[in-house]
């Protein structure tokens, strides 16, 4: 069933040395499922922290790292006797590790019990109809939910259309959850959009949030919100509905030009809520509304489109939200989880939640009461030529902590390592209209322009992978990326479309090409960089791998590393920081995006302790957990030319 490859147990001595990461876990107040060297969360707790406070693999044997075994995400003899199946090698997933079994979703969303030390599959989600129809169609998911309830130990996962209860220990479905343990997402959406999810769901004081991913690029100006909702942990029973776009009467319609509100799609929660249980409250990160690059038709602020939302997790109620973009014309989503800080801040001790943005911010407020942690100014932005749109005059900026990512474009930011790659550069630029991260797109050919460079683009700065926090020393890592991409709007056909204007261009033809295949700009393209939550600041940014330096006409340069552009995650424990490159696979990665090498950083200084290559770039986030006195680091790989796997590595 697996790809197997076990090491040889190791004796007493690394063992002990776990055990005692275990209990410092336990005294640091790190969250639960660390705590037990265990990772309950898709992304170690509830506050999507990505840390751990295991330490047997740290600073002084991490070079000793190996491959303990690798899983593929799909059993090559299921690929076989089914005719037909396929399945893609962008593996997004991030297992889980509760009770001694690992549970992640295959490459077709089934979900799957593992045996932690060898990586052998224990049970595997039954398929709802026989053959190919019952294994076809899904959404991978990021990751799956851990719920119990006394001796109920349940897995949550959402699959096509429906979300499933399956037992922990056998993977059946919980008859008394819904209708035969699950019930189908697609109720209450409507017919016109199917319902699709690739997050996480998440559990809080047996409460169930579910996002949605509904009609993110549509060619109508008639869509479907996103809706968040909640279901009973227990029982399956619809709890709440959070209207991401206000219905009339509720706070927020009013931001809405017209009756826009009532016909405007998306603004999904597309990522994985956080949640606070001491305080009941859940997290949500809602995206653009449609469409993502003309707002002609939604005039306003249009609220909660690209906003942090705090609801009561019980009735679902507004407590608090914060808009980050104001009538959002770049699809600057709220890409990454929410994630809960404990800092202290000029001696005053606040729980914090902190939003990573596309455009390189890190928005930090009380998570109690919304309030900033430090100041957030509205500011004058660029103003729309587009017949019919009415950008917002001013966007927030946050005043602590700076930008943590390239923002916006001028000349001197252009490549410059010699002469002639300059003036390439320049002649490519100057085709295009350039400056403010928040210059709104133009019409296609106007001014003889062929669109707007736009920086960040939209896998960010920040995107998915989020950032890691540092419970102990209050320490922010975050992976991000400097890549522009073009925008441009110009009329559809009117058979095609009902919208003044859309952004014409492909996935692949938003890219922007350099002078000789490189990069248009200066590295760094690929960053970490650590920001101090406790003052605000950035302490260190460092290059995430080579990126082009050994391009035929940069090698002669001797150039420092300039770092990869991939869409990459990180883990954090107690003694190191790891992280990959990402993959080419990923939809949307800038050019040059990606590669095989996933490495342990040293978390005070960003130097490189260590590094692997996995023969396929990282393409979920990693997580690590404690089984039989073993430390283990998890990660799914996967490329165009790579199948999809788990990567589990430890110390020889």
């Amino acid at each position: 069933m697996s790809r197997i490859r076990s090491l040889a147990t190791v004796g007493g001595t690394i063992a002990a040395v776990a055990l005692v990461g275990s209990v410092l876990a336990i005294r640091t107040g790190a969250q639960s499922s660390s705590a037990a060297g265990e990772w309950r969360y898709y992304s170690a707790d509830p506050g999507a922290s990505k840390y751990s406070a295991l330490d047997a693999i740290n600073a002084g044997n991490v070079t000793r790292l190996k491959v303990a075994w690798r899983h593929l995400a799909l059993d090559p003899e299921l690929r076989t006797s089914v005719r037909g199946l396929t399945a893609g090698n962008y593996y997004r997933v991030t297992p889980l590790m509760v009770g001694g079994r690992l549970y992640v979703q295959n490459s077709v969303g089934l979900v799957e019990a593992l045996d932690p030390a060898t990586g052998r599959a224990i049970w595997t989600q039954k398929p709802l109809e026989p053959g190919l129809a019952g294994l076809t169609g899904a959404t991978v998911a990021r990751g799956v939910a851990y719920w119990r309830g006394g001796d109920d130990e349940r897995i949550f996962t959402v699959r096509k259309n429906l979300l499933f209860a399956l037992n922990a220990k056998t993977g059946d479905p919980v008859p008394t959850f819904a209708k035969q343990g699950q019930f189908d997402l697609q109720l209450g959406v409507g017919p016109d959009a199917a319902y699709n999810w690739g997050g996480s769901p998440l559990v809080v004081n047996d409460v169930l949030v579910i996002g949605s991913n509904l009609g993110d690029f549509p060619n109508k100006k008639t869509g479907t919100p996103g809706d968040v909702r909640a279901y009973d942990a227990r029982t399956g029973r619809l709890l709440w509905t959070f209207h991401v776009i206000p219905h009339a009467g509720e706070f927020g319609h009013d931001t809405w030009g017209g009756d826009s509100a009532e016909y405007t799609g998306a603004t999904n929660m597309w990522t994985s809520p956080s949640a606070d249980p001491e305080l009941g409250y859940v997290y949500i990160p809602l995206s653009s509304p449609t469409n993502d690059w003309y707002g002609g038709h939604r005039l306003g602020n249009n609220l909660f489109s690209d906003s942090l939302v705090c609801l009561d997790a019980k009735t679902g109620k507004r407590v608090w939200h914060f808009q980050t973009v104001h009538h959002d014309l770049w699809d600057y989503d709220l890409p990454a989880s929410p994630i809960l800080a404990d800092i202290t801040v000029d001696g005053r001790r606040i729980k914090a939640v902190v939003q990573l943005t596309k455009q390189g911010f890190a928005f930090a407020f009380d998570r109690a009461t919304g309030q900033p942690v430090w100041p957030i100014e509205e500011r004058p932005v660029p103003q729309s030529t587009v017949p019919g749109e009415q950008a917002s005059r001013t966007q927030p900026f946050p005043t602590r902590p700076p930008a943590f990512a390239k923002q916006g474009i001028a000349v001197d930011d252009l490549i410059d390592f010699t002469p002639q790659l300059r003036a390439e550069a320049k002649a490519i630029a100057d085709q295009y209209v350039y400056g403010s991260m928040f210059t709104p797109p133009p019409v296609l050919g106007a001014d003889g322009k062929k669109g707007l460079l736009q920086m960040p683009g939209w896998v960010g700065g920040a995107d998915w992978n989020g950032g890691a926090f540092d419970h102990e020393t209050g320490a922010l890592y975050v992976p991000s990326i400097n890549a522009p991409i073009i925008s441009v709007v110009s009329a559809p056909d009117p058979k095609v479309s009902d919208f003044r204007y859309m952004n014409p261009l492909g996935i692949k033809e938003r890219v922007v090409e350099g002078p000789q295949g490189l990069p248009l700009l200066k590295p760094p393209y690929g960053t970490i960089v650590k920001i101090d939550l406790n003052k605000g600041v950035i302490d260190w940014t460092v290059p995430n791998g080579d990126g082009p330096r050994n391009h035929p006409a940069l090698r002669a340069l001797n150039l420092p590393p300039m770092g990869q552009p991939g869409r990459a995650a990180p883990l954090l424990t107690k003694a190191l920081l790891f992280i990959g490159e990402g993959d080419p696979a990923a939809a949307v990665n800038p050019p040059g995006g990606g590669g095989n090498i996933f490495r342990a950083y040293d978390k005070a200084t960003g130097a490189v302790l260590w590094s692997m290559d996995l023969g396929a770039g990282t393409t979920g986030a990693p997580m690590t957990y404690l089984f039989k006195g073993r430390q283990y680091v998890v990660v799914a790989v996967g490329s165009t030319n790579h199948p999809a796997e788990l990567v589990a590595l430890t110390l020889e």
